[in-house]
């Protein structure tokens, strides 16, 4: 992850607005457009009603309090500006008062199809709707409280644990294993890559096999952990998850799936989610 953002987000005026560009609303109505095609069947189904719900527009960026206002009444979210970059303490502690942050800024045409930095499109459109749905969003809070009281070491596991849901989870069901990572979801390629490239590993969920996998932020996944049901994953944080990180620690991680040249896949810095 980066040390500095090259993106500036942008800061509400008085009543709470954010002013865009036409540029910038363009951006967003390109992504929009792209990725509502792509994401039907694919998908989980909670995923689109949790969209349906948000009603976002689709020819312009929306505003915060707009996401706000239909998250508050139906999981007690609501989303808060912050800087492209936030500490983990910042980033921990939003997610357990049931704030979600969200860098304000939208990337600039020459990167529509991959940015390192997440976005107001990927916070907006790949994490928003799961917040919709009343277990999903009580397992982002409890990991949110059970991430802030940890110790640093621990962090660095409970990352990977982020990483393999919230961005990059795989759901079973009935339809097949479909997405709900907002990672996967607000990317073009890596939402078609995830359930149809032959190239990845697609492993039932295990906590302490996610807590051993190192992983990159800057390649198309190589490994995506299943899970049966969200509730699966609230009740992971209700365990002794204390005594899973330490098992994890004792057997040691998993020799990586990719080239580690340049590799980390930790940072003193979040660059939001």
């Amino acid at each position: 992850m980066k040390s500095q953002s090259k993106y500036q987000a942008k800061k509400p005026n008085a009543q709470g607005v954010i002013e865009y560009t036409a540029s910038e609303d363009a951006v967003w109505s390109t992504l929009y457009a792209r990725q509502m095609d792509i994401i039907q069947q694919r998908a989980c189904t909670e995923f689109i009603e949790g969209l349906a719900k948000l009603n976002m527009p689709p020819d312009r960026v929306p505003q915060l309090f707009e996401i706000s206002q239909v998250l508050m009444p139906l999981t007690g979210w609501s989303v808060v500006a912050v800087p492209a970059l936030i500490s983990t303490d910042h980033f921990f502690t939003l997610l357990s008062q049931r704030q979600f942050p969200a860098a304000t800024f939208i990337r600039i045409p020459e990167e529509l199809d991959y940015l390192s930095e997440p976005d107001i499109f990927h916070e907006f459109f790949g994490h928003c709707p799961m917040l919709t749905q009343p277990v999903y969003a009580d397992f982002m809070q409890k990991y949110g409280e059970i991430a802030l009281k940890a110790a640093e070491a621990d962090r660095e596991l409970l990352a990977r644990l982020f990483w393999f849901t919230v961005e990059f989870g795989l759901i079973k069901t009935d339809a097949g294993i479909r997405c709900y990572g907002g990672g996967i979801l607000s990317s073009k390629n890596e939402t078609i890559y995830a359930l149809e490239s032959p190239v990845p590993q697609r492993k039932v969920f295990d906590a302490v096999d996610v807590l051993r996998t190192p992983y990159r932020i800057d390649i198309m996944q190589n490994i995506y952990y299943v899970i049966n049901s969200y509730a699966d994953l609230y009740e992971l944080l209700n365990t002794d998850l204390s005594k899973t990180i330490q098992q994890a620690r004792e057997l040691g991680e998993f020799p990586p799936s990719f080239t580690t040249t340049g590799y980390s896949d930790q940072n003193d810095e979040w660059v939001t989610c």
